[in-house]
């Protein structure tokens, strides 16, 4: 660390720092984990911490309890999409992570493609469902203008809650009515055939890809969060140009989005070798073996450091 980051570091460890966790969102159990997590890491690193479950405890609590900084753990609605920023913005208490505007258009998987398309980072084609049009679609219309197979997405849901793949008019129609049950948009996107990666990202660093392997159909909620199956290779086996293109793209989608701070962007290669964008996550999973911990631990940090690192980053210069 320089004179000045440890300089940084004597004052922070002054203050009071609210690890928010939990809440209400269909992520809450990996929420909780992630927030346990990093309030173990916090205190291990010396920081004052406390652990709010912001399904028990209302924000306005913030300030009585006389709370400095608050590290985001809170993944999914109410915490990765703009809300709680803006509440925080409004309480005047700094947090960890993206604004509200970064964290809004990345959680939104519609206007977040609409922007990669609009930035001419590679992306895959998709087309975009209201609740309210369902019984006027013409779904095999749909699937023939994407490839014949898609990914059906809840627009505002993350770890993969919600997604279903389709190729049938009949997969389609019952993927739709399940994605529906959580949003009333819904992205579908033209099925990738090819291996998926991730790449976290912290400050203007893109760290070690991490390539995952699933044997299931695609990386749903299962093979994140309960397969023993999932194998996550990191160094990820590219190349040395493929790794600084992946990064570099990586970080270019990351910044498109306005997200700041940390993050990770999940990106997927095509039978052709093309690189596809798929999201940019603002508040990803921080449990001890999560994918941004496991990239860190290969670029020379321990989760420890790792927090500490993201941390710093919410003082704004």
């Amino acid at each position: 660390m320089t004179q000045a980051e440890n300089q940084l570091l004597a004052q922070l460890k002054k203050e009071k720092i609210a690890v928010l966790f939990g809440g209400n969102s269909a992520e809450r159990d990996v929420s909780l984990k992630s927030g346990q997590a990093v309030a173990k890491g916090l205190t291990q690193a010396g920081f004052t911490v406390e652990l709010i479950d912001t399904k028990t405890t209302p924000l306005s609590d913030l300030v009585s309890k006389k709370i400095d900084r608050v590290f985001i753990a809170l993944h999914g609605r109410g915490g990765e999409d703009g809300c709680l920023q803006g509440a925080l913005e409004y309480l005047n208490i700094p947090y960890t992570g993206s604004n509200v505007l970064g964290s809004s258009l990345s959680m939104d998987k519609v206007r977040s493609k609409q922007i990669f398309k609009a930035c001419d980072l590679p992306t895959a084609p998709f087309s975009v469902v209201d609740k309210v049009d369902f019984e006027q679609l013409d779904l095999a219309s749909l699937l023939s203008e994407l490839g014949g197979r898609v990914m059906v997405k809840p627009a505002n849901e993350g770890s993969s809650i919600g997604m279903a793949q389709a190729k049938t008019v009949d997969e389609l129609n019952n993927a739709l009515i399940e994605a529906f049950g959580f949003d009333n948009q819904v992205l579908l996107e033209a099925w990738i055939d090819g291996p998926e990666y991730t790449v976290a990202i912290l400050g203007d660093e893109a760290l070690p890809a991490i390539h995952m392997e699933t044997p299931r159909e695609f990386y749903d909620y299962e093979a994140k969060y309960q397969s023993t199956s999932t194998q996550y290779h990191c160094p990820c086996g590219l190349n040395a140009e493929d790794e600084n293109d992946i990064r570099a793209l990586s970080l270019k989608a990351f910044k498109a989005t306005g997200a700041k701070g940390w993050g990770r962007v999940d990106v997927m290669r095509n039978s052709a070798g093309d690189w596809q964008v798929l999201e940019v996550n603002t508040v990803p999973g921080m449990t001890e073996t999560s994918l941004v911990p496991k990239a860190a631990n290969v670029y020379g940090l321990s989760f420890n450091e790792l927090v500490t690192k993201v941390l710093l980053l919410s003082v704004k210069a």
